[in-house]
């Protein structure tokens, strides 16, 4: 009995030594990141609010099971770079402002660290995720048609309708328009833009061609 006492002591006090030791060696190399003042303002910019409401619906969603959202070194073989999902490294700092970072580890569709600034228009977003496919031709993606939800038409019809063609299309008199989700989710993506400059990043870092 004494032995399974002193076995369990032991057992805790190595987890207890093993989890102290991550987390002080993580607040050492992070916990003095501070924002730093760039030429457009405060570096990293905040989130809107809407922005972080849609952090959560992308978290609710499991977008990270299939998105990372960091851009890597230069020194990998055919580079995130040379595949235009950034201009320069992802660095510890452009993650100061996020309640969650995400940054993911399966690539089964593209980085998402830049892709409000490759992206900008919210349309292709919504149409995106009402059918994948028919916007990016071969999209595993799953269809986030339960974001959006038709309705009847009355009088003009809404800014937010989304234009859907053939077999997707809404019936004659309704259209298809997305929820406060679908709408929160677009702004929390439209904001991903790790295009500023900081000072863990070389001024030389290349810029994509």
């Amino acid at each position: 009995m004494n032995r399974l006492k002193s076995l369990i002591l032991i057992i805790t006090f190595l987890f207890f030594l093993s989890w102290s030791g991550v987390a002080i060696y993580s607040y050492l190399q992070l916990g003095h990141l501070k924002t730093v003042a760039g030429s457009d303002g405060v570096l990293p910019p905040d989130y809107s609010g809407k922005a972080i409401l849609g952090a959560q619906v992308y978290t609710a969603n499991g977008c990270m099971t299939c998105h990372t959202q960091q851009v890597r070194q230069l020194d990998v073989t055919h580079s995130d770079i040379d595949r235009k999902w950034g201009t320069r490294p992802s660095v510890a700092l452009d993650y100061l402002r996020d309640r969650t970072a995400f940054l993911g580890n399966r690539r089964i569709g593209p980085d998402l660290s830049n892709v409000g600034s490759r992206l900008t228009d919210p349309v292709w977003y919504y149409q995106h995720l009402y059918e994948p496919d028919q916007i990016t031709s071969g999209s595993i993606m799953p269809s986030y048609r339960y974001l959006f939800h038709m309705q009847k038409i009355q009088g003009e019809p809404s800014a937010l309708a989304i234009a859907l063609v053939g077999p997707h299309a809404p019936p004659p008199g309704y259209e298809v328009v997305p929820t406060k989700d679908a709408q929160d989710l677009v702004a929390y993506l439209l904001s991903l833009k790790h295009d500023y400059i900081l000072p863990e990043v070389s001024a030389e870092t290349p810029s994509a061609p």
